[in-house]
């Protein structure tokens, strides 16, 4: 071995300890099940146009929208999320008119917009959901803002989940009395990841 790799080396093995506590902030996080507001543009079109100034947060009537901090890696800083299952998102659209960027456009929070709204997807865990057991719950159908149409029920209450219709909101996720949810939502931007894999 060379002595200037020798010495390489030997530095870099002695940097490497100070080094590997920040590199789970520097590295992108996937493993985060957050949603983005109502209205957001695709993931790497957001990140772009989100300039972290915390406008849609603090207009939030339901303060279901937190800033990420640096858990979310450095591209996330400052950028908003919602973590369904403290708190799913009421449809207000207050955040759309916030933003002054178009990171989130503008929705009206009528039915029509309401349901144009794409931040997620429901799955339901049959295995552990109280009303395919047979013990009628109905809990995540009552939370639904476009009951019938996103989220129905069959007998004992049985949600069956309508991919096409359900916008993501995360309030089912929020009421789900079981431990762990029985019904969860995947945000768009992991499904977008999904996709594209």
């Amino acid at each position: 071995m060379k002595r200037k790799t020798f010495i390489h080396t030997i530095l870099g093995g002695a940097a490497a300890p100070l080094f590997f506590p920040f590199l789970g902030y520097l590295l992108p996080q996937t493993n985060k099940r957050y949603l983005r507001p109502p209205g957001a543009k695709k993931e790497n079109e957001f990140i772009n146009a989100c300039i972290g100034c915390g406008s849609c947060a603090s207009v939030c009537p339901n303060k279901c929208i937190e800033l990420y901090g640096l858990e979310g890696g450095i591209s996330n800083i400052a950028t908003p999320k919602i973590n369904a299952r403290a708190k799913g998102c009421i449809l207000c659209m207050a955040c759309t008119n916030a933003c002054p960027t178009g990171a989130l456009k503008k929705i009206e929070s009528t039915k029509k917009g309401k349901a144009s709204v794409r931040m997620g997807k429901a799955y339901i865990a049959t295995d552990i959901c109280y009303s395919y057991a047979g013990r009628t719950c109905g809990v995540c159908y009552r939370a639904c803002p476009l009951p019938g149409l996103a989220l129905s029920v069959d007998l004992y209450e049985v949600p069956k989940v309508n991919l096409k219709h359900c916008v993501g909101c995360g309030l089912c996720e929020n009421a789900c009395i079981h431990m762990p949810q029985a019904i969860r939502i995947i945000p768009d931007a992991e499904l977008e990841m999904r996709n594209a894999g």
